[in-house]
């Protein structure tokens, strides 16, 4: 962390000086063109932070299509209008319009872009009207632009000095980072499962998860840096022997799913039978682990000596070998489920890449294209409407009552507005917060600065670098985060990196009062458009999590394909990600006079449908690779095969189910809105039993899955017995890998065990979120489904 953000800090240090040394000491004409230093730092802010040479050369490209957006149309409004006839509110008006422009196409344009483009509006619109008739309609705005040019050059300059940072570099090295995580996580949980002692299991399984935490902070940072890496193979095609493969990235994270069933085995705390591991066991897990490192290794295309005999790839495990039985009983089932995950981990790394992605259908490239075809209309989406009109009439407001307040600074307002523009939905408190708190520190250390070295520019300047060393360290902190730190940068830089400016202590002034009257018609506008509470949105998206999650467990009784699956659960995936998002801006936000959020209840939901989505996903890996020996089938396989799809089959739909309900309970306003509806529409009377066929309960004494796991595992010895050999159509006897099915079957009822039990704990946190949300009322979720029920009837 000290060397990113050092180097970070460096860079952005040495860009603001090369625009410093251009704007203090050089010559006349770059005076004359480059009218507006403080943006050229602003540029520098918005482009090189934690940037690579792919960013700084796509921050060019960035740079010169949003000059074109915001410079040659204010141009023609100039012309059209002129200078001297701007007014407040015909400054706001038309600086809004364009803002509105320039936000609109909401997905085709990147953000860095539009806060550029959005800053050169402000600073055209606003400082033509401040100089009115002086301000001449061509050379102003591209003054705008030449200062813009002057801070992406300075970009990319500082990042070629000494040596050019690529993101190529950046994700080879994540990528190796992950491999030697992946390798020693293994080697933890190994040793956990091995060990005689539950004080040894469990500080292995500590380090495991604190390296499995590192490892999803690289995974962002070769997320983050991906797609930076075309825009350096674009003009630098040399680069392209440093063996960056594009996938393998998504190959190393797709390993994550196995290492989480090994954390599950070793987190539920369940004692390991010492028969399992007796004998010679533990030497041949030690060479199963050597296999799966030694796939890891070459996944990362990592030098490997001549390969042995004890670990020779294709040589069989014997301990694997072994496993000709079905346990009889449910605490043999981790042991079984452990070396499963252990298999699991050496299928997909050895996986190419084109089977671990799913065939898109032929059909649906006309659609695709069709779909290109039709973008510009699909624009005027509700969804793309809205951040345009917010940020337009935010920015307008912003402009005209910064201009009343004081015209000379009036573009003061709207600048925060515009740079730290966000396309997403943003926790407007907090982050309006730590953009405030940022401006002001900065500006009070820029004062400070000038104060203790006014006489002495060059070291006053200078002075610069140890303020962005610490910016940097409050970009990666939780109480600032991004923001806050580039507010932080862009206060003290407009002070210390400038001159004749006025007095440092008026301007500081001015510009904190301009800076919130910008931010606070930033939540103004957001509460009146937008009112929906974080809160609100979080228990809706909790909603649909429920809904993805009936939808995915559906698929496994309906003889889905693989693809199908996969496509339900990435959907799953991505429904659990916003929840989380949601929830940690519901969160953050400031509960006023609504009921407070239950932030506790929706974490722990979080956890526990996301290890449901775990198991219905090694619920799939274990169907696949029992389709995978379909070809030994006999009839008397296949009826008792059915019988064990239909074990399946009959909890996941028993947690679709449960999961529907739980869809329409968590949609509810309250329960005495449910109560009038109810009175409306007559129903005032109805019958619980109508609820019990759609809505089983885990919590009942008889515990349906504990039902299912039993029947599930005699139908598994059954197959087990001996019907491992069937003929093919032409007479010759088929083998078939025993610790193959063994496993796989075994895999499956430790998934059925643990869905049980995670939808039990879902059920209690739903009632939880329903009682906190109903704290006069008494809950009973099958009840209140009855009541959902008997309004659609």
């Amino acid at each position: 962390m000290w060397r990113t953000c050092l180097a970070s800090a460096f860079r952005t240090a040495l860009a603001c000086t090369i625009v410093g040394a251009a704007t203090l000491y050089g010559p006349e004409w770059i005076l004359r063109y480059v009218a507006f230093p403080a943006f050229s730092y602003v540029t520098i802010i918005l482009i090189i932070t934690d940037a690579t040479l792919g960013d700084t050369l796509r921050g060019c490209w960035l740079a010169l299509y949003a000059t074109c957006q915001s410079v040659a149309p204010a141009i023609i409004t100039l012309k059209l209008i002129g200078p001297a006839r701007l007014t407040a509110g015909t400054t706001a008006l038309a600086a809004a319009l364009a803002a509105f422009v320039v936000v609109l196409p909401n997905g085709s344009t990147h953000l860095v872009a539009k806060r550029i483009a959005l800053g050169q509006i402000v600073l055209i619109y606003v400082i033509g009207y401040i100089n009115g008739a002086e301000t001449d309609p061509v050379m102003h705005p591209l003054r705008v632009a030449a200062s813009t040019a002057l801070g992406v050059i300075a970009c990319v300059l500082a990042l070629l000095v000494p040596l050019p940072r690529l993101a190529t570099s950046e994700v080879k090295q994540s990528c190796k980072e992950i491999g030697q995580n992946v390798t020693t996580r293994v080697k933890l949980y190994m040793k956990a499962f091995c060990a005689e002692d539950a004080m040894t299991a469990m500080a292995s399984v500590s380090q495991a998860r604190e390296l499995s935490r590192i490892s999803s902070k690289l995974y962002q940072t070769i997320k983050r840096y991906q797609p930076s890496m075309k825009w350096e193979r674009l003009p630098f095609k040399i680069w392209r022997w440093q063996n960056v493969n594009d996938n393998k990235g998504e190959k190393l994270q797709s390993m994550e799913i196995a290492l989480r069933g090994m954390d599950m085995v070793l987190a539920s705390k369940s004692p390991i039978p010492a028969s399992l591991l007796a004998g010679e066991v533990k030497d041949d897990l030690k060479n199963v682990q050597e296999r799966v490192n030694l796939s890891i290794k070459r996944v990362n295309n990592v030098p490997q000596p001549s390969v042995t005999p004890e670990t020779d790839l294709q040589k069989p495990d014997e301990c694997l070998q072994t496993l000709q039985q079905v346990p009889e009983t449910p605490q043999d089932l981790p042991f079984y489920f452990f070396l499963f995950c252990l298999r699991l981990l050496e299928t997909i790394s050895t996986a190419k890449p084109e089977e671990t992605k799913v065939k898109p259908e032929e059909n649906k490239g006309s659609v695709k294209t069709k779909s290109r075809s039709w973008s510009w209309f699909s624009d005027w989406d509700s969804k793309k409407v809205m951040p345009a009109t917010k940020l337009s009439l935010s920015l307008g407001l912003a402009i005209f009552l910064g201009s009343l307040y004081s015209k000379p600074n009036g573009y003061w307002a709207g600048l925060p507005v515009a740079i730290s523009f966000a396309a997403a939905r943003e926790a407007t408190f907090k982050v309006a917060n730590v953009k405030a708190q940022g401006t002001v520190i900065g500006t009070v250390y820029g004062v400070m600065g000038c104060f203790v070295f006014q006489r002495f520019l060059t070291v006053r300047f200078l002075s610069l670098l140890p303020w962005f060393i610490f910016s940097s360290f409050l970009s990666k902190s939780r109480m600032y985060g991004q923001a806050g730190g580039i507010s932080a940068a862009i206060g003290a830089v407009l002070i210390l990196g400038r001159k004749n400016f006025g007095q440092p202590r008026d301007f500081a002034i001015d510009r904190i009062i301009e800076t919130f009257i910008g931010l606070a018609c930033s939540i103004m506008v957001e509460l009146i458009l937008q009112p929906t509470r974080a809160a609100n949105v979080a228990k809706l998206e909790l909603s649909r999590s429920f809904h993805a999650l009936y939808g995915c467990a559906s698929l496994f009784g309906a003889k889905a394909s693989k693809g199908e699956i996969m496509e339900s659960q990435k959907k799953l995936r991505s429904h659990l990600n916003l929840l989380k998002k949601f929830t940690e801006e519901a969160q953050a936000e400031p509960s006023f006079w609504f009921t407070p959020f239950n932030a506790s209840c929706y974490e722990k939901l979080f956890k526990s449908l996301s290890k449901l989505a775990d198991l219905l996903q090694f619920s799939g890996y274990a169907i696949g690779f029992l389709d995978e020996q379909g070809r030994w089938k006999s009839p008397q396989c296949k009826e008792i095969l059915s019988d064990i799809d239909s074990d399946l089959k009959s909890l996941t739909q028993s947690i679709s189910l449960l999961a529907k309900s739980f869809e329409e309970i968590t949609l509810l306003k309250s329960l005495d809105a449910l109560e009038k509806a109810l009175t409306k529409n007559g129903n005032t009377s109805w019958d619980i039993e109508l609820g019990k066929t759609p809505n089983p309960s885990f919590s009942s004494p008889e515990s349906e899955p504990g039902k299912i796991l039993n029947t599930y595992l005699q139908h598994c010895r059954g197959v087990s017995d001996g019907i491992f050999r069937a003929d093919d159509e032409e007479g010759e006897e088929v083998k078939v890998d025993k610790s193959e099915v063994v496993l796989s079957l075994s895999a499956l009822g430790f998934c059925v065990e643990k869905m049980g039990k995670e939808t039990r704990e879902i059920e209690e946190m739903v009632k939880e979120v329903v009682q906190s949300e109903n704290p006069s009322s008494h809950v009973n979720l099958h009840e209140i489904s009855c009541k959902i029920r008997s309004l659609y009837k």
